[in-house]
């Protein structure tokens, strides 16, 4: 086929010197049909340098002729005789000769001929080979541009049959028909293949190979060799792999150069300064980075140029020699990267005659095989569709490499990347090479695509996943896609369509998240990150968008925001416009104070862009490389118009409004693990936790969001609801804790890695965790201080650090050596089988795991083969997720990558740092950043379940980490995790096997190999996960016939003539029966140290494990103070201070106890208070204890007055009545020594008598009854017992115990009664008793009465019998209250006087009672100051208090008169202060409490109280239930009562009769056949005048059935009435009480009334 192409180089600028040139990436200027268009510069393909770097050299000054164009060559052989001509015509286009052409036709001149060509360039293109010491007059040689487009329009490469040692040049001599093959050294490293090679051997036959050949081949050749290692698999490169003879050239030939295979090896290019090195590097160098895409940075350090001209083929007769084919080899490395260019002159035969080829011809066989191995039964690539079929005679027409039909290039270092297109190929999944293989998820970058052969009128499209956009064709091998925006990670699928074509063409392109894609601008400071700074600088690499460093730029801002269900990144504004392409930029905010974006003034984080300012367009496609930054906070540029908008404290009120949407969205702390203690521990978490690349101890150790911090991790996965943990370590390996620090760790809302369906609001990679996570934390704690408000709210509640507490460290198994297995239960056992085995394998609907294994023999040692085998492979997968193989590289492909790793299929690496950590569906995959030969892999699962591979020296082992979550569910050789050894042996049927560790055989019979894999589904098994290559199934791996050693010692193996060897593994290992296994075994010296290092491994992670770090957990620092440190293991003593100005309250240092808990604090939690809220916080709390002990000491008094007043008077009964009970002698004396020593009890009265003129008006009673109520006789009656909330006890005003006082004064509002004579007024009848009353008595003492006690204190006759002076001789007494007297009525001195308050608390604070004076009490200042003292100001008081003003006259009621009391001076102690309260506290809890046992005591004692003499009030009853009797069990035989002889009492015979009349107040009437028990024995005398008791002529109810029972109001009835003991009755020896003994029991119950009247 014929066609034009009219192509013209651009000036390629070159660096002062071109042998500086480094590995920066570069864009290409390539013009097709004069149209000049910028190609996007592209990175390396698949990986990027490791160890290897390029010397730079710069003593080679590079001439650059501007605006030259040359006349291009297109000849395929270079021209001896290469004069410049037609430089001072017009600069025309060469036409490219058609590629079926006479041969002779692209020939530029015979090299025989004789035309002068002395020039400055014969010696290069001539026939002699030049001295590589030569340089233009002793300088060093510099090339030009019209030079380097001369040498570059040449088809192949030189090669020289002259000159040289032996004057022949790079001509091999030696290789013949008899040699067909030598041996050659390179001297230099050249990576092939993943194996790396300083040797070769140049073979005839149309190939280069690095090993042994087998002794024959089988045609159609097949590589890799499947018989291998039994039959030699070859590593070699073969251009024209077929059997050749050096053929003869006709005298006609352009190219009289001899036939045969030329060599020529150019060193150390990169130093050369030698027109030879010079012009080879710049133009190997050149072709390369234009011919294959992803190679613009590659700079060569070695050359290799092989040439096999004029080869015939092997078994040809007649003229089969005159039948030739001329190729060309170049190799081209740095010795990291390799390329191969295949030049292939003329084709006129495919085949040999032991091929099947015709003798006369070369055809009809297998045509030669075109294509690569790497050897040792590993991988190969074959040249479809030319290899081995009858299309390769095409190769000459096709490749277009640098625009030349028939050349063809490769990249060739680690895997075989086609360079070139490739039309001739059909099928549905092509393999396309694109460069550069990954982007950055904003979109943007420029594609660069081989792979078809493009037409410059093809229709490219690209499609991303599901977006698909329109590209543009470069050239026949190129066209260029820009990449559309993603919003998800990881690796999407990308397809080529041409011209509306099915999509053929497919691979696999890998999404980087914003905030870990290879960063392209850079900011040099902290800047960028802070409120309002200065300026802001950027820089970024001017060659990463062209080489053209005239072109103009522009930076805008984009910004983020996620208010709706859609992401939102949109464009903000222009930064700068016409920037030139200098590599540096300052941006000042100034510039944008004024700028009004109301559209976009909500967005707080975004990106800066920077690309060309007129991108040019080709095809209406605008080629323009776009560089983004990392994701950055907007504060520079929108706090103006926040300020504006918010206020001067604009940052506290964005934060205010992200913790309002904050609170409204779910909680996801829960579903995120929960942070290890200790950095060690999550070092060693693989399943959970991976390296957080923000604060990474390897590659970023500034740690700018977690200051102090040395390394951080966060979660392998999202949650279930897209979340992440986080989780920092501080230099001593502790958890950093957000509860001490604005810097701890934080748990984020959105994971990094983003959340599937990822196009949605926050489930966005990288975006929705800085909306969420990261510009919070600017808003609240960057841009305010760090104790405000608002960042203690998102540390302390939105995003707190999580306890450690609760950490579970996970289960750990693992597999080494040849190989040993240590269990989850720490079993260990050894194991060789051969084959492909489970590891562990979890069933479970939710947590399916398998983890599989492959085992191979160990290599041969020098004694022969090992009956041993190692782990060679493992592939793990979990629920839905892609398997992950990870595979052991051969010991001589280790070179570069030590581990081969497969997911879904396809090899991934992880050379690259935005490749580091790759995402998979279900699964992540990382190699540890430290790494960077691919030696330790991680594999993640969501469920929490990782597997660790790691590899040294060419021996490999896996770990395998469970969290908890799999305990009791595991199978496998790995066993089942229950912590239990005995059922580690369980085979797949559930059958458990005896386990022998000292037996090998047994483990190995009896349970592995039960575990063994096939290609089919088996139940409780599963299938093999491994990926298959090359037909290798696992029947090819599996080998049952396999005895491996089953003898654990070598002393026991090992022949009795090694006993060195027993020797040196004892020496070796020590106590390690693994490693002496393995050593005596392979006698592998790195194989056995590593099994014991590997097993030392395994045993010290399970131990860090096992040990529980003791954590007491969070202990908060306070508010505006610090910690000394934030340790929290037991032992640590923390103590806290405040910042300047706040003062310090609660406990000053805290320590951690031995059993994990924080010390309680002794005087409160630690505060740090200003001044003011101390103050109001003292006064507070003084006021809370207060109220705290007065409150429920009042409810407690108004309870203890309804149990004991109100309700027994409700119900008929008596009320309590403290005279009731007998007294001792001892307080009758004091009683009469009071009476003798006269009012002493009254400090502010004399004893005088009184007139009836100082009696004060009684006050009116306040309540009204309905109806008269009958007025009884009226007798004395026991007086209320006291209930004074100052009162303490039983002291009174002198310190006596029960003194019998007077009443003080009381309200009206309360009936006064009093008792001296222990007799009951009831007004209920008693049966048989006489109706009689009683005389009137006073209620009180009279003026006499009190005149005797003081001037009559003689034992007189009248003073014996007076009630006043006869002392009790038979009364005891016990502590009860005393009676405390009447109590004060309102009065003007303005206090309270409310029941039993304390009569001097003021009413108001600083307000007097406007209650007329006249009211005053009675006997007010009767007693001592109660135990409370009342207020200083209080009239009554006996305290000294000269500062307070004086107490105010009385005040109408229509006129308060008001005064403040002046301040407090001075400050008490803290600790007497806490005390205080803490006392107070302790007193308002437990004095109500203690008053309401006493109380329930005292009405309990009451009932048990055993005393013959009661009278009819004891019947008082309750509305009794009908259906329930009353029982009484009691041993006492002085109880009235017919005693219950059976345990359970009959039912009533008779029913009690109640009526319920409007007149009867509830109270019930007895039946009139009720009977009632005898009456009681007549009353001791006890000195008072004793009464006739009730008789039932004297009970109106006993003449009368219907006569109403009816209570004088004025006599509420006790709540449960107890009668004095009967006249002979007496107490054991030194029992002082009134209460019976403990042993009469009675149950409580509603009374129930039988005929017989039975009560319990």
């Amino acid at each position: 086929m014929g066609f034009k192409v009219k192509l013209v180089l651009t000036l390629l600028v070159i660096s002062a010197s071109v042998k500086g040139q480094d590995y920066d990436e570069q864009a290409e200027s390539i013009v097709v049909g004069n149209e000049l268009d910028n190609v996007v510069a592209t990175e390396p393909s698949v990986e990027e340098a490791i160890t290897e770097t390029t010397a730079i050299v710069d003593d080679a000054p590079v001439d650059v002729l501007s605006n030259s164009i040359l006349e291009t060559r297109s000849g395929k052989y270079q021209n001896f005789d290469d004069t410049l001509t037609g430089l001072e015509a017009e600069p025309a286009a060469v036409e490219t000769p058609e590629v079926n052409a006479d041969q002779s036709g692209r020939q530029l001149l015979d090299p025989g001929s004789t035309i002068d060509t002395y020039n400055e360039f014969a010696h290069i293109d001539g026939r002699v080979l030049p001295s590589t010491t030569y340089q233009n007059n002793g300088q060093p040689y510099v090339i030009s541009t019209a030079r380097l487009n001369q040498i570059r329009a040449n088809f192949l490469y030189w090669f020289y049959d002259q000159g040289g040692t032996d004057n022949i040049g790079d001509y091999q001599r030696d290789i013949h028909t008899s040699t067909p093959q030598i041996h050659k050294n390179f001297n230099f490293q050249l990576p092939f293949f993943g194996f790396r090679f300083n040797y070769t051997r140049l073979s005839m036959n149309g190939y280069i190979y690095f090993s042994d050949p087998p002794d024959h081949y089988t045609y159609p050749l097949s590589f890799p060799i499947r018989d291998w290692p039994n039959v030699n698999d070859p590593s070699f490169i073969g251009i024209f792999f077929s059997k050749c003879r050096i053929g003869n050239q006709r005298p006609e030939d352009p190219d009289q150069r001899r036939p045969g295979v030329y060599f020529r090896l150019d060193r150390d290019l990169q130093t050369r300064t030698d027109q030879l090195g010079v012009e080879m590097r710049e133009r190997v160098t050149w072709d390369i980075r234009q011919g294959v895409i992803g190679a613009q940075a590659f700079f060569p350090k070695h050359a290799v140029t092989i040439t096999w001209k004029n080869m015939s083929f092997a078994g040809g007769i007649d003229n089969s020699l005159y039948l030739t084919n001329t190729f060309q080899m170049v190799l081209a490395t740095d010795e990291v990267f390799t390329y191969a260019i295949f030049n292939y002159l003329e084709i006129n035969w495919s085949s040999h005659t032991e091929a099947g080829g015709d003798t006369t011809t070369g055809e009809g066989g297998v045509p030669a095989y075109i294509g690569f191995n790497a050897g040792n039964g590993t991988q190969n690539y074959e040249y479809q569709p030319y290899s081995q079929a009858s299309v390769l005679r095409d190769l000459t027409g096709r490749g277009w490499a640098n625009g030349f039909p028939g050349r063809h290039i490769f990249r060739i270092d680690e895997k075989i990347l086609m360079g070139t297109c490739n039309k001739d190929i059909d099928g549905a999944n092509l393999p396309l090479m694109f460069a550069p293989e990954s982007g950055n998820m904003l979109g943007g970058t420029i594609v660069n695509i081989t792979g078809p052969c493009f037409d410059l009128n093809d229709r490219i499209t690209c499609r991303f996943d599901t977006e698909s956009v329109v590209g543009a064709v470069i050239d026949t091998n190129r066209a260029i896609c820009v990449q559309p925006r993603f919003y998800h990670n990881g690796y999407a699928r990308f397809e080529v369509s041409i011209n509306n074509e099915p999509f053929k063409w497919k691979g696999k392109f890998f999404v980087e998240t914003p905030a870990t894609a290879t960063e392209k601008i850079f900011f040099p400071d902290n800047a960028v990150h802070e409120a309002n700074p200065p300026e802001i600088r950027i820089t970024w690499d001017r060659f990463n968008l062209t080489t053209n460093l005239n072109v103009q730029l522009q930076i805008t801002l984009w910004g983020y925001k996620e208010i709706t269900i859609r992401p939102q990144l949109e464009y903000i504004d222009m930064i700068e416009t016409g920037v030139a392409n200098t590599g540096e930029f300052i941006i000042n905010p100034q510039n944008f104070r004024n700028r009004e974006n109301t559209m976009h003034n909500d967005m707080q984080f975004g990106f800066l862009q920077i690309n060309l300012t007129t991108p040019e367009e080709y095809k209406g496609i605008k080629i323009s490389p776009i560089l983004w930054s990392r994701p950055i906070p907007l504060a520079w540029y929108f706090a103006p118009q926040w300020e504006r908008l918010h206020g001067r404290r604009w940052a506290q009120t964005l934060c205010n409004n992200w913790l309002r949407t904050d609170r409204f969205l779910k909680n996801f702390a829960a579903q995120i693990p929960v942070c290890p203690c200790t950095l060690e521990q999550a070092l060693l978490d693989k399943g959970r936790f991976m390296p957080d690349r923000s604060c990474d101890k390897d590659i970023n150790p500034t740690c700018r969001y977690h200051w102090g911090g040395v390394h951080c991790v966060q979660s392998g996965a999202p949650s279930s609801e897209g979340s992440g943990q986080q989780c920092c370590y501080d230099k001593n390996g502790f958890l950093m804790l957000s509860y001490d620090q604005m810097w701890g760790s934080r748990p984020h809302r959105s994971h990094d890695f983003g959340f599937s369906p990822y196009n949605e609001a926050n489930k966005v990679p990288s975006l929705s965790h800085w909306f969420h996570d990261m510009i919070p934390f600017y808003q609240c704690c960057s841009w305010q201080e760090e104790q405000a408000v608002g960042c203690e709210t998102i540390r302390f509640e939105r995003r707190p650090t999580q306890d450690c507490v609760a950490y579970q460290s996970p289960g750990v198994a693992g597999i080494f050596g040849d190989p040993h297995i240590v269990t989850f239960d720490d079993l260990q056992y050894t194991f060789n089988g051969k084959g492909e085995y489970v590891l562990t394998r979890v069933d479970h609907p939710q947590l399916k795991l398998d983890v599989q294994g492959r085992f191979e023999q160990v290599p041969r040692n020098v004694y022969g083969p090992v009956n041993a085998t190692h782990l060679t492979s493992i592939v793990a997968a979990s629920n839905n997720s892609v398997p992950i193989e990870i595979r052991l590289r051969p010991q001589h492909a280790q070179w570069r990558y030590r581990l081969d790793v497969f997911a879904d299929n396809k090899r991934i690496y992880f050379d690259r740092s935005a490749l580091r950590i790759q995402y998979f569906p279900g699964v992540t995959v990382y190699q540890p950043m430290y790494i960077l030969n691919q030696s330790e892999i991680v594999i993640m699962f969501s469920s929490g379940a990782g597997v660790e591979v790691v590899e040294n020296r060419g021996f490999m082992t896996a770990r395998v980490y469970l969290p908890w979550t799999y305990m009791n569910q595991t199978r496998g050789l790995f066993g089942n995790w229950s912590l239990d050894i005995n059922d580690d042996f369980t085979r797949p049927d559930g059958q458990k096997v005896a386990i022998d560790l000292n037996n090998f055989q047994s483990a190995h019979r009896d349970f592995a190999q039960y575990w063994q894999l096939t290609d089919r589904e088996q139940k409780d098994i599963g299938v093999a996960l491994f990926m298959r290559e090359y037909g290798r199934t696992a029947a090819y791996y599996n080998d049952n016939q396999f005895m491996p050693n089953f003898i654990r010692e070598p002393a026991d193996f090992l022949p009795a003539n090694r006993s060195h060897d027993v020797n040196r593994a004892i020496e070796i290992c020590q106590d390690s029966y693994q490693c002496r296994y393995d050593y005596g075994m392979t006698l592998n010296r790195d194989m056995a140290e590593f099994t014991k290092n590997y097993l030392a491994s395994i045993t010290n992670i399970k131990e860090t494990n096992t040990h529980r770090v003791i954590s007491c957990g969070i202990l908060e620092t306070p508010r505006f103070g610090r910690k000394s440190n934030f340790f929290f293991t037991p032992g640590t003593r923390v103590n806290f201070e405040c910042n300047q100005d706040f003062i310090l309250i609660g406990d000053k240092r805290r320590i951690c106890e031995s059993d994990g808990r924080w010390n309680l604090p002794e005087y409160g939690y630690t505060e740090c208070l200003r001044q003011q809220e101390y103050s109001q916080r003292t006064l507070f709390m003084t006021w809370g204890v207060i109220m705290a002990i007065i409150l429920p000491l009042g409810l407690m008094i108004c309870l203890f007055w309804f149990w004991c007043y109100y309700t027994p008077k409700s119900k008929g009964k008596k009320t309590f009545s403290i005279n009731e009970y007998t007294r001792s002698k001892s307080s009758s004396k004091l009683n009469l020594r009071s009476a003798s020593m006269g009012n002493i009890t009254d400090p502010m009265k004399s004893s005088t008598l009184r007139s009836d003129s100082d009696i004060k008006p009684k006050l009116p009673d306040t309540p009204t009854e309905e109806r008269p109520l009958h007025k009884p006789a009226i007798t004395r009656a026991a007086p209320l017992p006291p209930h004074d909330a100052n009162l303490d006890g039983d002291s009174s005003g002198l310190g006596y115990t029960d003194s019998n006082k007077s009443d003080s004064g009381k309200s009206s509002t309360f009936k006064k009664r009093k008792a001296y004579d222990k007799t009951y007024r009831t007004k209920e009848p008693i049966p048989n008793a006489p109706n009689s009353e009683f005389p009137e008595k006073n209620w009180d003492l009279s003026e006499e009465d009190l005149l005797s006690l003081t001037t009559s204190p003689s034992d007189t006759e009248s003073n014996r019998e007076s009630t006043l002076t006869r002392p009790a001789k038979d009364i005891e007494y016990v502590s009860k209250p005393r009676q405390t007297g009447r109590h004060a009525l309102a009065s003007d001195s303005g206090y309270s006087t409310k029941g039993s308050e304390n009569p001097y608390a003021l009413k108001f604070d600083g307000q007097y009672s406007p209650v007329p004076s006249q009211y005053s009490p009675t006997y007010s200042d009767i007693y001592s100051p109660p135990l409370s003292p009342a207020p200083d100001i209080a009239p009554g008081s006996t305290y000294n208090n000269p500062g307070l003003p004086d107490t105010p006259k009385s005040a109408p009621a229509d006129a308060v008169k008001t005064f403040t009391l002046a301040p407090q001076k001075g400050k008490q102690e803290y600790s007497a202060r806490t005390l205080g309260a803490t006392w107070g506290i302790i007193s308002a809890i437990m004095l109500p409490i203690v008053i309401v046992l006493i109380c329930i005591g005292w009405r309990l004692l009451k009932r048990w109280k055993k005393n013959p003499d009661t009278s009819e009030d004891e019947y008082a009853y309750k509305k009794p239930y009908i259906d329930e009797p009353l029982h009484v069990n009691s041993d006492d035989e002085s109880i009235p009562y017919k005693k219950d002889t059976t345990e359970d009492s009959p039912l009533p015979s008779e029913p009690l009769r109640v009526f319920d009349e409007p007149g009867d107040i509830g109270i019930p009437v007895y039946d009139q056949q009720q009977h009632y028990p005898p009456p009681p024995p007549p009353h001791q005398s006890y000195g008072l005048p004793q009464h006739q008791p009730y008789t039932s002529a004297q009970d109106p109810s006993a003449q009368d059935p219907s006569y109403p029972l009816v209570q004088d109001p004025s006599y509420p009835p006790a709540q449960d009435q107890t009668y004095s003991p009967a006249q002979d009755q007496t107490y054991p020896s030194g029992q002082d009480s009134l209460y019976p003994s403990a042993a009469s029991t009675v149950q409580a119950r509603d009374t129930k009334w039988t005929g017989e009247t039975e009560i319990n």
